[in-house]
């Protein structure tokens, strides 16, 4: 099974940026223990600052892996680039986020992509990733 992380903008700074909402650990470490964690789950990894790399990594898995986890970062609230990306394949789409975005800014509280996904994680810090893979080793 082939599972593609991809993370937005911001998420490169994972352990040095607002610990209090992201916390301490940085994502290359946090990937090394998920991939022992499943170990039957062929992980990538990628990260973006810039809107249009997103979607083209998006179009790029989107016909061919097992599936995408998705940490839009700040683009949750407004791409609908990303939205109609996700649109476009089959692949489902797990949106991630390392804090409730529920619990944040008001302007957190709407997630243009969430329509377009098969699911939603937020909130239980990088754990979220490891509770969305959990998705893709359950089904049946």
């Amino acid at each position: 099974m082939k599972i593609q992380i991809i993370n937005g903008p911001n998420l490169n700074l994972l352990g040095v940026r607002e610990e209090s909402i992201y916390g301490n650990r940085d994502f290359d470490n946090y990937l090394e223990e998920l991939r022992k964690r499943f170990p039957t789950i062929q992980l990538s990894c990628f990260q973006s600052n810039i809107e249009g790399e997103l979607v083209s990594k998006i179009q790029e898995v989107g016909f061919s892996f097992d599936g995408i986890l998705l940490n839009a970062g700040g683009y949750t609230h407004t791409s609908i680039a990303l939205h109609d990306a996700i649109a476009a394949v089959p692949c489902p789409v797990v949106e991630v986020h390392i804090s409730n975005i529920y619990a944040r800014e008001e302007f957190r509280h709407k997630s243009i992509i969430s329509s377009k996904c098969k699911g939603l994680v937020a909130g239980f810090g990088l754990e979220s990733y490891a509770l969305a893979l959990s998705h893709f080793t359950n089904r049946s």
